[in-house]
């Protein structure tokens, strides 16, 4: 079965797919083209061709040695070993910078050889070596300035004068630029890591915030249906010898209870199964307490219901937590209190929305109030909105809930009124 997502949320990414969304080029940022033995073949050919080539143009003018099997072997070498700057990077830029000291040591011109240099230099300190890169450029330039202005006199070419040291200071800005810009690659990098890391994390906190939300909905849906059908389904057991036509009216209960639930779960399950389409029905309100009280009455609970203030500007959201909280406070009341009776009051006021439900009890058993996932449940819908949720028995008996949930509204202001308080009248 194809593994489900929630609306709007991308699934986990395909291992070894980079995320590209604001990141950088893949060759910079790793995902390299290789073959299937991991090697870089085809970059490290294309250098091995442009070194080979532009140091047989390089040569014309210079008066050095001619390249000969031996410069071309040094050449080979220098560039080869970058095949393996990947896996073995400080062994690449050690060996290339070796073999290039190697090679201008021996008189042969100065070229494109310096590239295979870089390429070494760029590979070990973007891979994290880069005390490595350092000391192997270094001794590179070490090297140079001591064959180029003492060792001259005993190594090829013969008569070879002493390299001026505007040269020597041209060789030096390049191995500067050179490792500035492999330390500036090496933490662009590092910051699209970590920002690609910060992507993927908050799209797993949204999925999961969503995953979440789901659960609360089918909790809340399933909880007070079932609940009322465990009732109406024990009246109807107690009553099909003795009194069949009111069996068969808590039948008809559970009947719509269930009808009901399932059209709320199939609604929830259907922002799985279709990511971006809108909801096929909208999201409940407090403007179907109505039918919360009939479910209720079918269960044989009577639910009064009081409200003060005007109800139009309550936004859906608040509206959906709302009703969701009523809802699972007379599921409690339905399956933990011995209360027949519960009273639902709400105040609604600018920019935030009361309420409270009383039952006179007593427990039932000694989870009074639920079991707690139902509560849990309500304080995090409470704390979405920036709201609380208080519940527990009331000096006098029986049990409460007050919940508190602010919202934005257009007739929100700083000098708003709180909303009426509901009054301390037991049920």
């Amino acid at each position: 079965m194809d593994e489900q997502r929630p609306c709007g949320f991308p699934g986990p990414r395909p291992p070894g797919r980079p995320g590209r969304r604001g990141g950088p080029p893949p060759w910079l940022s790793g995902a390299r083209s290789r073959t299937a033995a991991g090697l870089p073949w085809v970059t490290t050919a294309v250098l091995l061709v442009f070194v080979m080539v532009g140091t047989g143009f390089a040569e014309q003018g210079q008066d050095r040695r001619p390249l000969d099997p031996a410069a071309r072997l040094l050449l080979f070498v220098a560039v080869g070993v970058l095949l393996f700057r990947h896996r073995r990077p400080v062994v690449a830029v050690a060996t290339t910078c070796a073999v290039t000291l190697v090679y201008l040591a021996a008189g042969y011109p100065y070229g494109p050889v310096f590239v295979a240099v870089a390429v070494g230099c760029f590979s070990a300190i973007v891979a994290g070596h880069r005390k490595a890169a350092w000391w192997a450029l270094g001794a590179l330039w070490a090297g140079h300035v001591l064959v180029a202005h003492w060792l001259y006199r005993w190594l090829p070419p013969d008569g070879d004068p002493a390299a001026p040291w505007a040269q020597e200071g041209f060789i030096t800005a390049w191995v500067v630029a050179v490792v500035a810009a492999a330390e500036l690659l090496r933490v662009r990098r590092e910051q699209w890591a970590a920002a690609r890391a910060e992507r993927e994390a908050a799209e797993r906190r949204r999925a999961d915030e969503e995953r979440l939300r789901m659960a609360r909905e089918l909790h809340d849906v399933l909880a007070h249906s079932i609940s009322v059908i465990n009732v109406q389904a024990g009246v109807g057991l107690a009553l099909l010898d003795s009194d069949p036509e009111q069996a068969r009216t808590a039948l008809t209960t559970i009947k719509g209870a269930s009808k009901e639930a399932l059209d709320e779960v199939r609604q929830v399950l259907a922002n799985l199964r279709t990511p971006g389409d809108a909801p096929t029905a909208p999201a409940p309100g407090l403007d179907r307490l109505p039918e919360l009280v009939e479910q209720a009455a079918g269960a044989g609970l009577a639910v009064t219901v009081e409200s003060e203030g005007d109800p139009a500007a309550v936004p859906p959201g608040a509206g959906l937590a709302a009703f969701r909280i009523v809802q699972e406070a007379l599921t409690n009341v339905v399956r933990h209190s011995g209360s027949r009776t519960a009273q639902v009051r709400i105040g609604y006021g600018p920019g935030r929305l009361r309420l409270r439900i009383d039952d006179a009890g007593p427990a039932t058993g000694d989870d009074a109030g639920g079991s707690g996932n139902g509560l849990v449940g309500m304080r995090e819908r409470a704390a979405a909105l920036g709201g609380t949720i208080e519940a527990g028995p009331r000096p006098d008996g029986g049990f409460r809930v007050l919940a508190e949930l602010p919202f934005a509204g257009p007739d929100r202001d700083r000098n708003r009124q709180d909303p009426p308080e509901p009054s301390e009248e037991t049920p």
